[in-house]
């Protein structure tokens, strides 16, 4: 009896590049254990539909869910990071970083977009937590930074999306400037009268919750996103309070007044672009 199934091609056909972090294969699972195609997947703006599970997506899935069509320009494209400090701990910052350029296919932890959303021109700075946990280093705060300075230029709103697990330690000081530096363009974009929309995703910790992440004229979420400063052990030991369940979910914060909304990923381009529009005092977009 002949099989029912043969496999016409041998081994795997997918080239490297095509290939995800998220989804793996052909079937993701949340971590509620449900199971879903990863077309389907992605389809459903990468969440996963029977639990609503929001799964961690990164500059390229975000820019396809915001712009129209998917047509954007990237600025400061190729902007790379140094190692003034000639660090080293388990391997060397030149070296991880080169490894997580390799890995990702990425120059740093953020990528900024321009390009048209609802059929108005936005700029949007988003990061990928893939590369070295979307830990801001100095290209990271530069990135932004020439982002807000073509806003400005251009009288454009600016949208930020955080993903970050914090300062990059390789950097130490000169990564800590970057909180400031970016605080300081936040400013002048307010003072030009530009809508600014933060976008917090799962994870927003350290030194970005600490400065652009908590600065925005309405700051958003994503449904069940971790968001806070220091983790829950640290902020026990500095309290010695013993702290709430769930306290650094965005529905906690929401709850708490440091959120404005939680937003489904369905309705963000919509959301976001209703915020624009209120900010601005204009006729709101359908």
């Amino acid at each position: 009896m002949s099989s029912w199934f043969k496999r016409k091609e041998k081994g795997i056909q997918t080239a490297t590049d095509q290939k995800k972090d998220t989804p793996k294969g052909l079937w993701y699972k949340s971590p509620t254990g449900k199971i879903v195609e990863a077309d389907e997947l992605a389809k459903n703006f990468y969440v996963s539909p029977e639990d609503d599970y929001h799964v961690r997506i990164g500059s390229k899935e975000y820019f396809e869910i915001l712009f129209d069509n998917n047509e954007f320009k990237e600025l400061d494209a190729k902007l790379t990071s140094k190692d003034p400090l000639k660090f080293e701990d388990t391997k060397k910052y030149v070296d991880r970083l080169k490894a997580a350029e390799k890995k990702t296919g990425l120059k740093d932890a953020v990528r900024t977009g321009v390009g048209k959303s609802l059929g108005k021109e936005i700029v949007i700075s988003c990061m990928d937590f893939s590369f070295i946990g979307g830990s801001m280093g100095s290209v990271v705060g530069e990135k932004i930074a020439r982002g807000i300075d073509y806003a400005i230029k251009n009288k454009l709103p600016f949208v930020m999306i955080s993903k970050s697990g914090g300062a990059r330690m390789m950097e130490a000081a000169l990564s800590l400037m970057q909180l400031a530096k970016t605080s300081a363009k936040l400013a002048q974009l307010a003072e030009a009268g530009l809508p600014y929309i933060s976008l917090c995703t799962d994870p927003t910790t350290g030194g970005t919750t600490a400065s652009y992440a908590m600065l925005g004229d309405i700051n958003i979420s994503e449904p069940g996103a971790l968001i806070g400063f220091a983790g829950p052990r640290v902020v026990k030991e500095a309290t010695g309070k013993e702290l709430p369940e769930d306290f650094q979910t965005a529905e906690f914060l929401q709850e708490h007044g440091f959120l404005d909304f939680i937003v489904h990923r369905r309705d963000l381009k919509k959301k976001i672009n209703l915020y624009i529009d209120l900010i601005e005092n204009k006729p709101v977009r359908a």
